[in-house]
């Protein structure tokens, strides 16, 4: 996370500055509730702390750069009562975001922690629950639905995205299928790719949606060719689309 030149507190009649110096002026109001949005990027927290706010999310929000920050500057400020961490283009599983995640949830234990990130992948908002966030909100829903999901989690509840829940059923749906999971064939990182490859996908985009060097995504199709005694990407599709149509992973 970058660093920032000062905490900032938003609100119609609360608004206030730690400079660098780390003196406090943040007006506290009896019995406020007050939201931690992290973001290392300025013009980015700030703008969407002033859209909470705006959008009556019902709690002032006081916007970092990092967690450290808040640890050094928080002074005599208001108990937190929800932490947004805004990751932007960056995923839960890149390096540190999730151990980031895990430390910051473990610390503040009575505060619910929301992620706030571009993708909506399944598997990234699996992850991030399970390292402790009791939230996950893509940046493809509007504002309403940000403050909605924010007080959600301040309630007790957890927020994941629609398009999430919908893969959840259709992997339950899977269920059903008949049992040729091709984890007897692969191992899960070959069905991975296998799956990618039947959608047609460059290594390239493989090795981005995997978290995987390009030279690793090779080895991995050489070793399907070679499971499935086929010569080139297509005869690998058209293999690999047979197994999955029957297999536990027919489900898009």
């Amino acid at each position: 996370m970058g660093s920032t030149e000062g905490l900032h507190s938003y609100g119609s009649t609360n608004q206030s500055r730690v400079t660098s110096s780390g003196t406090q002026n943040l007006h506290q109001e009896a019995g406020k509730q007050y939201l931690l949005m992290l973001d290392g990027r300025a013009l980015d927290r700030e703008c969407l702390a002033s859209a909470l706010e705006d959008h009556e999310l019902g709690m002032a929000v006081v916007a970092m750069g990092s967690i450290e920050e808040w640890r050094t500057r928080k002074g005599s400020a208001s108990p937190l009562s929800t932490i947004l961490f805004n990751l932007g283009g960056r995923k839960v599983t890149d390096h540190g975001i999730a151990e980031e995640i895990k430390h910051i949830s473990s610390e503040f234990k009575t505060v619910p922690v929301v992620i706030l990130a571009d993708t909506e992948d399944l598997a990234q908002v699996l992850t991030a629950l399970e390292c402790g966030a009791r939230g996950y909100i893509p940046t493809s829903v509007g504002i309403d639905v940000c403050v909605e999901a924010i007080n959600l989690a301040a309630a007790g509840g957890i927020f994941v995205p629609a398009s999430s829940v919908l893969s959840m059923r259709h992997l339950i749906k899977s269920g059903n299928c008949d049992p040729r999971p091709l984890t007897g064939m692969f191992t899960l990182r070959q069905a991975e790719v296998a799956q990618a490859l039947r959608r047609g996908k460059a290594n390239k985009i493989i090795a981005h949606e995997l978290n995987l060097r390009e030279s690793t995504v090779k080895v991995h199709i050489r070793n399907i060719m070679k499971k499935l005694k086929a010569t080139n990407r297509t005869e690998v599709a058209y293999k690999v689309n047979d197994l999955f149509a029957e297999g536990p992973l027919c489900q898009e």
